[in-house]
């Protein structure tokens, strides 16, 4: 008997990759089709708005109260049952949104609230306290 010669195998034994890639290719765009993009979540900042004209810096009234409570707007002496009416008058004189109300350290809150108060019935929102120490 004649015996064959083993031939390698690997001429034979080829797998073709073309199904396994295109396969891979299906499954790559179901994953991109089905996958959804969600936005973050999270607080919206409110950004000034961009001004490109300048405008002239108002000038703040400017209201001092002393450590006995004397108030002086405007370099002279006012009742606190006059600050209304003395901030209306220069509201209509000066175009401001914004007062400054410097007061002495050992003045007492109740009187800075009041005086305050007083500007803010005039007409004036935004109102800074500032502290003067010795």
């Amino acid at each position: 008997m004649k015996r064959k010669k083993h031939t390698s195998g690997d001429d034979d034994a080829q797998v073709d990759m073309t199904p396994m890639l295109d396969i891979v290719f299906i499954m790559l765009i179901f994953f991109i089709v089905t996958t959804t993009f969600s936005s973050e979540k999270g607080l919206d900042a409110n950004r000034p708005k961009d001004n490109n004209n300048p405008s002239q810096p108002s000038k703040a009234l400017s209201i001092r109260i002393d450590e006995t409570g004397e108030i002086l707007l405007g370099g002279r002496v006012v009742d606190i049952r006059r600050v209304v009416a003395n901030a209306q008058t220069y509201l209509a004189n000066n175009a401001t949104d914004s007062a400054a109300i410097q007061a002495h350290e050992n003045t007492e809150h109740g009187i800075v609230v009041e005086v305050m108060d007083q500007v803010k019935l005039a007409g004036i929102e935004k109102v800074s306290v500032l502290v003067k120490k010795d």
